[in-house]
Parts: C-alpha cells; structure tokens; sequence
C-alpha cells in the first residue's frame, strides 16, 4: 500500500466534475453509477441509483462514498472497474443475506474476532452507540466483530450478551496489540521533519493509536518520552507518528499536517485530516482548517506552545556547547 497516492491518469481536471464526488468527471461519474446498476443487476436486484447511494426495491440502501474512492484510488484505472464493482457488490449482497455472526458465533470466538476501531463521530447515533468513548472532538472508538468479507460495528443491544463492556474493551486492546505491522516507513527531509508511517490492509491499521506505546516499541524499540508524540490517523489503513525529543517536532508538525490532509482526501475509509498531540494516551488536535475552509493552520494550547519553547530554548543552548 502506498504511502503517498497518484491517481490513476484519467480525465483532466479542466473537466466539468461529478456533482457528488469531484474526484470523478461528469462522464466518469456516470460510468460508474451505470457500473454499479449492472453490477446488481447480474445478482438479480434491479436498483434506484441516486448521486451517493442506491436502493433496491425492498428499502435497502447501499451508500456508494467507500467504493467510489477505492475506484478513484485504484492506479489500474478505469479498465478494472467492472471487475471491481462486481466483487463488491457481490460481497455486500452476501454479508447483508448472511446470518448474523452475532447469531452463529460461540461468544469465545466473538471476543477472540473484537477489535476497536477509531472513527468519526459525525453521523454516529449516540442512542445506538451510547457506549462509544470519545477520544477528541470528532473522534470516536466503538468495538468492531472483525470477519472474514466484512467488519461489524458493534451497538449497545449487540454487546448486552457478550458481557460488561470494559473487560470487552481490554479483550479487544489485547487483540490490536497482537497485530502484526504490515509495513512501514520513514518519511523525512533536510529541514528536520521526521516521522514514521505504518500502514497495513487491516481495517484496525489507524486504530492502533489507541496503543501507541505498543507500536512504538514494535517500529522503533524505543519508548514514548513524557512529552508524548505526534499522531495522524488519516484513514483506517495507516498511522502516522513523531516520538517528542527535540525541535524537530516544529517541522514534523508541519510535514505531518500536509501528510495528514493529504492522506485523508477521497480516501475509502477516511477518519481525520488533522494531527494530534498524544500525551498519556489523550490526544489534542493541533491542525485545523484555515478559516476559509482552502488550507491548514497548526493551533497549539498553552501547554504545547510550553513544551516547543522548551525544546527550542534546549536546543539554542546545545548548540552553543
């Protein structure tokens, strides 16, 4: 999996664009949409297709966000994208007919298939979800029955069985620690900017902010120092961190802003454009969106804005010895 996406050479950009998902062409948006018809349509469902989703006659409704970015992400181009509609909807059509795991699994092997899973919170229902803990604004970790075609979200009615949610939450911690690292990478430049990239097709890759200090020492077989690190999560596919030692943390910022929004954009399975601060396991958002809504600007706290004067004021007085 690549680190930094180039798309496919398709229609250029002075073309008039898809009013749904600019990454695609007016042509190339109504392609796909005709792709995904057919698609159904040879599993026997004839669909409503609308901009972003379509519906089959029963109510049913399959949002195409997810598999549009795979498409527009996806270097092969558009040659593949039958063969790539197909399978998906194929898949989803499966896992939607299938019976509920929840209903066919022995519950040793649900909490040996839990994980928790780093998401955005927008769209989230607090009712169905009320356990969900909020890790910073916009940010949220559910638990997640991991299978083999499909990753359920777990609510609170699907919980009550399997037992008291913390000791669900640390069986689930134990499995991420288990993980393997799928692959990894150093990104840096002459002006200082250092950072690590972890990526993997596990759908659990950017969760595993959640134990950093276990992936840390996995990477790097160093520890987190108590000015905590860096972390950008922009999809679930990868996770990006800077241990905090010295002023190099001022360009990392910014290299890793710029990754992060990068990493984020038209990506199947996005959760933030923005770095944070990780310090005990809490994280503080420190990019932002300009306010014209075209760029990014780093906003740091007090504390933050402490701890860079420090490491400066530290690194002035190295360099003079």
């Amino acid at each position: 999996m690549g680190l930094f996406r180039r798309g496919p050479k398709r229609d250029g950009d002075d073309v008039p664009r898809d009013a749904e998902f600019s990454f695609f062409s007016e042509g190339e948006g109504a392609r796909f949409r005709g792709q995904v018809r057919e698609a159904f349509a040879e599993q026997g469902l004839e669909v409503s297709v609308y901009a972003d989703v379509v519906v089959d006659s029963a109510g049913r409704q399959f949002g195409l966000g997810n598999l549009a970015a795979v498409l527009h992400n996806d270097e092969r181009g558009p040659r593949v994208w039958p063969e790539v509609i197909r399978g998906h909807v194929a898949m989803v059509l499966r896992t939607m007919d299938a019976p509920s795991a929840l209903d066919t699994l022995p519950p040793d092997q649900i909490r040996a298939q839990l994980y928790p899973r780093v998401i955005g919170s927008e769209g989230l229902d607090p009712e169905t979800f009320g356990y969900a803990r909020p890790l910073a604004p916009g940010l949220c970790e559910v638990l997640a029955l991991d299978l083999p075609e499909s990753v359920m979200m777990l609510t609170d009615d699907a919980l009550e069985p399997l037992g008291d949610v913390p000791r669900l939450r640390q069986r689930a911690m134990d499995n991420l620690r288990g993980l393997p690292v799928e692959g990894h990478e150093t990104i840096k430049d002459a002006g200082g900017m250092c950072f690590e990239v972890v990526v993997g097709d596990s759908f659990y890759t950017a969760s595993r902010v959640l134990v950093l200090e276990a992936l840390v020492r996995q990477v790097t077989g160093q520890h987190i120092t108590p000015d905590g690190a860096l972390v950008a999560l922009p999809f679930r596919h990868q996770v990006a961190f800077h241990v905090i030692r010295d002023a190099s943390v001022i360009p990392t910022l910014n290299g890793m802003a710029a990754f992060a929004a990068s990493g984020y954009a038209d990506t199947p399975g996005a959760i933030t454009p923005y770095v944070y601060w990780w310090r005990n396991g809490t994280l503080t958002q420190l990019s932002d969106r300009d306010e014209d809504g075209d760029g990014l600007r780093i906003v740091v706290g007090d504390d933050f804005q402490d701890l860079l004067e420090r490491l400066v004021t530290q690194q002035r007085h190295d360099d003079e010895d």
